[in-house]
């Protein structure tokens, strides 16, 4: 029996628990990992929408971290929802001088479409990019980014997502300074029950980070982990419904 990677997910708690927390929480179970979590937030929401949300405070969310990090220990962090620009400050200051993989998903809208973070939210997301080995954003966080040219100036590694793109095909593309980038593609699975992908692939990439897995291979495994939980989605909700984690062996 081996010992689990730790993986400590940061993220907002999902209610309906198809993304966030409870999406990381079972992505990292199912890939063999021990899942720990610092909340952010709070939020009321189901396959329809968020309908409120609720930040922890910066204190609160910096004792978590401590708390985990100073007993259990961690070989892999997730970012995900922060809540508000001093809880990403907070977060940036705990792992700058923690030497961990750090995989950041900069959640800035929704799969309905909700915005769950500000302006001065983004300006944080600075501090955050920089100390992450990865930053994985979707099609409307690249732009709201600045783009590939605002991303290539920061001069770290990120994965374009393509899934909210138009097409039968998705593109994810893995972007380094100073190397070539890789392309995934993959036949789109047509589906409304695709809530919380990016959380549980950002979570999949780091459990696979904490296995010790080279980037590029974290990176496959995490897309094949989404595209089965996909495909296995239980059909719940009338709107943007979960995904099926617990099927995917």
């Amino acid at each position: 029996m081996t010992t689990p990677p730790r993986i400590l997910a940061i993220a907002g708690s999902d209610s309906s628990g198809g993304a966030g927390i409870q999406a990381d929480i079972k992505t990292i179970t199912m890939l063999g990992g021990y899942g720990m979590t610092a909340i952010t937030a709070i939020t009321a929401q189901n396959s329809c929408g968020v309908t409120a949300v609720e930040a922890l405070s910066p204190e609160m969310v910096g004792a978590q971290i401590d708390a985990c990090l100073s007993d259990i220990g961690a070989d892999a962090v997730k970012i995900g929802m922060l809540g508000s620009p001093d809880i990403a400050d907070v977060v940036a200051a705990r792992l700058e001088t923690a030497g961990l993989p750090v995989v950041f998903d900069p959640v800035m809208v929704a799969t309905s479409g909700a915005v769950l973070a500000d302006a001065r939210t983004v300006a944080a997301f600075e501090r955050l990019m920089r100390v992450s080995t990865l930053t994985t954003p979707n099609v409307p966080e690249l732009m709201a980014l600045g783009g590939t040219e605002a991303m290539a100036a920061r001069n770290i590694a990120y994965l374009a997502k393509g899934g909210d793109a138009e097409g039968p095909e998705v593109e994810d593309r893995l972007v380094r300074p100073g190397q070539d980038d890789i392309v995934w593609r993959s036949p789109r699975i047509d589906t409304r029950h695709n809530h919380g992908t990016g959380c549980t692939l950002s979570s999949a990439i780091a459990t696979c980070l904490g296995q010790g897995q080279p980037l590029e291979e974290a990176i496959a495994q995490a897309r094949e982990f989404v595209r089965a939980a996909l495909i296995a989605a239980p059909g719940f909700g009338a709107g943007h419904g979960p995904m099926g984690h617990q099927a995917v062996r």
